[in-house]
């Protein structure tokens, strides 16, 4: 993910690097022994007063009611006054000494901190007998178990386990969790698919489509106009009941874009998008099929200004750098989920994140629980309490790349896409995303890396790479 909030925890134990294809989560690695960090004795000088809207990096110095702070890591609207601790307390603020002088810190409003959902204590599985417990809604079974579906009659088993079990999956949605079995726990040879329930015939297509309204469960084939992005989709599979409640926008297994007439659109291409699938293709040619064109377009929506400022140059410099930076830190889309496995339960900044892992996960590989958590806040998902999301949803895991690039400053005071728009340059967008370890010298490989990709990608679309390249 992000690698220039990833400051505390990663500064004594772990190092980041892409070095021959490795990916590793990164923190910044910036000492707490600069200027900005200076103690000097009680009664010092007050530094400018902690402001909730501003975001710090690590080192940041503030003051909060006549005491100055230090920032540990990247942090906002986190209050100084609840949030530190000593050194290598994994809060995001060190406290200071007294000081005097400067503008009274003003008392924001408390924004409570997101506490993560406890999780549910698993139902011991029980004993395979001749009889077997009948599936729960919402229980998150171990591995093996198996269990009688009511509304059916069949038994399924239990075949591969996530963060909690089968996470509450329905055995009749989820093949990757269950497989149709006995109840003495065999798997029956030729599983026999679960009959699909007739469909409410579907309304004979007209000009005018109704609106897609929230909790709905549409059948098979209903097409409904998308309002926030005025387009249509059509629901080419059906669960349980019908469409499940599902958004279209979210899930490309139920919903695919089409017209009001039920005819599906070839290409879901948003207006004025400066990038073809065939030159993504030649960018990515080895990326895994998880990354699709079609989960960018979707998650494009929810950002209309990228890649659609400014001039034509403008608009595909911008698209260029996107995907170098995109580029550097997944292995050119062919990591969905970080490679060093031992990491992964190494960001929790809180340090009880309710068996939650928040490694580095998608196109920028987001990690740590604060930035699932304003990911998610950020997008109007759950990400703290589902981070698998980013990993298995490609609309979703497009968006939180997008959100960084819209949205993060980084070292660099402002955020990828104002640098590009206002032609401040590549190296600029190289500070905002991973500046704390990479740029004034620190990995030189890693930053001519980042420009290589942004020089072969603006050759493909045809426009100079514009100056300011390193940072």
């Amino acid at each position: 993910m992000k690698k220039t909030i990833i400051k505390n925890l990663i500064q004594s134990t772990l190092v980041c690097a892409s070095v021959g294809g490795l990916l590793i989560a990164c923190s910044d690695g910036s000492s707490s022994s600069g200027p900005q960090a200076k103690q000097l004795a009680n009664g010092e000088a007050c530094n400018a007063a902690w402001n909730a809207a501003t975001a710090y990096n690590g080192g940041g110095a503030v003051s909060y009611s006549g005491r100055n702070y230090t920032a540990a890591f990247w942090t906002q609207n986190q209050s100084p006054a609840t949030n530190s601790g000593a050194a290598g307390s994994g809060q995001p603020w060190t406290s200071g000494f007294t000081c005097v002088g400067g503008t009274p810190t003003p008392t924001p409003a408390p924004t409570p901190t997101p506490t993560p959902t406890p999780t549910p204590t698993p139902t011991p599985a029980p004993t395979p007998t001749p009889t077997c417990a009948n599936w729960a809604t919402g229980t998150n079974y171990p591995l093996g178990t198996v269990v009688k579906y009511v509304a059916n009659g069949n038994y399924y088993k239990e075949v591969n386990a996530g963060t909690n079990g089968s996470d509450g999956t329905d055995p009749t949605v989820s093949t990757w969790y269950w497989s149709v079995s006995t109840c003495g726990s065999t798997p029956t040879p030729t599983p026999t698919p679960t009959p699909t329930p007739t469909p409410t015939p579907t309304p004979t297509p007209t000009p005018t489509c109704a609106n897609w309204a929230t909790g709905t469960n549409y059948p098979l084939g209903t097409v409904v106009k998308y309002v926030a992005n005025g387009n249509y989709y059509k629901e080419v599979n059906a669960g349980t009941n019908g469409s499940d409640g599902t958004d279209p926008t979210v899930s490309t297994w139920y919903w695919s874009v089409s017209t009001c007439s039920g005819t599906p659109t070839p290409t879901p291409t948003p207006s004025g998008f400066v990038v073809t699938e065939a030159q993504f293709n030649q960018m990515f040619p080895q990326k895994v099929a998880f990354y699709t064109y079609s989960g960018l377009l979707t998650a494009m929506t929810y950002y209309p200004a990228f890649a659609t400022t400014g001039t034509d140059t403008i608009r595909k410099q911008e698209a260029a750098a996107f995907f170098a930076n995109v580029a550097q830190e997944s292995d050119s889309l062919k990591a969905v989920r970080e490679y060093n496995t031992a990491n992964y339960n190494s960001y929790c900044s809180s340090g009880a994140c309710g068996g939650k892992q928040y490694y580095g996960r998608g196109p920028i590989q987001l990690s740590w629980d604060y930035n699932y958590s304003s990911a998610g806040s950020a997008m109007g998902v759950d990400l703290l309490n589902n981070p698998d999301l980013v990993a298995t949803d490609a609309a979703i895991s497009w968006r939180t790349g997008l959100w960084y690039w819209m949205t993060g400053t980084g070292n660099a005071g402002t955020t990828p896409h104002n640098a590009m728009i206002n032609s401040q340059g590549f190296g600029v967008t190289i500070n905002a995303i991973n500046g704390g370890l990479e740029c004034n010298g620190k990995q030189p490989a890693e930053v001519q890396s980042r420009v290589n990709y942004y020089t072969s990608f603006t050759q493909i679309l045809g426009v100079p790479t514009g100056s300011n390249l390193s940072c």
